[in-house]
């Protein structure tokens, strides 16, 4: 079987019903950051990942983490969790396996927003 290939409108569906499953607490504290889909990542966001192909980076959370952040925090831009759609249809081969993996990484995205690093996540058995 080929990797499966959806329309934008049908991967962003899958990324907002992910976010829409989140516990109400969590939803809560997501007033200010933009989830958004772009098809690849960028150069620039590889580099600050430590990726060097394409197809390995599923998504990025650009921005501060609530648990780093100064008491006197605010008017700034939003936090921006990019969710990229063409590596993650790359490992999928049915619907069913995108919408996994899309919630996966909707949900491990936004606990970089809450100060969760990659090493403790795998430590809580997240990956």
């Amino acid at each position: 079987m080929s990797p499966i290939r959806l329309s934008p409108a049908q991967f962003e569906e899958l990324v907002a019903a992910a976010v829409d499953e989140l516990p109400e607490m969590f939803l809560d504290m997501l007033d200010n950051v933009e989830i958004v889909v772009e098809d690849w990542p960028d150069r620039h966001t590889l580099t600050l990942a430590g990726v060097s192909s394409r197809y390995d980076l599923l998504g990025f959370y650009h921005g501060v983490p609530q648990t780093g952040r100064p008491h006197d925090y605010g008017n700034v831009a939003p936090d921006k969790i990019s969710i990229y759609q063409r590596p993650i249809e790359a490992q999928c081969q049915s619907l069913a396996e995108v919408r996994r993996l899309v919630g996966r990484v909707v949900r491990h995205e936004i606990a970089h927003h809450f100060g969760i690093d990659d090493d403790h996540l795998r430590e809580i058995g997240a990956y």
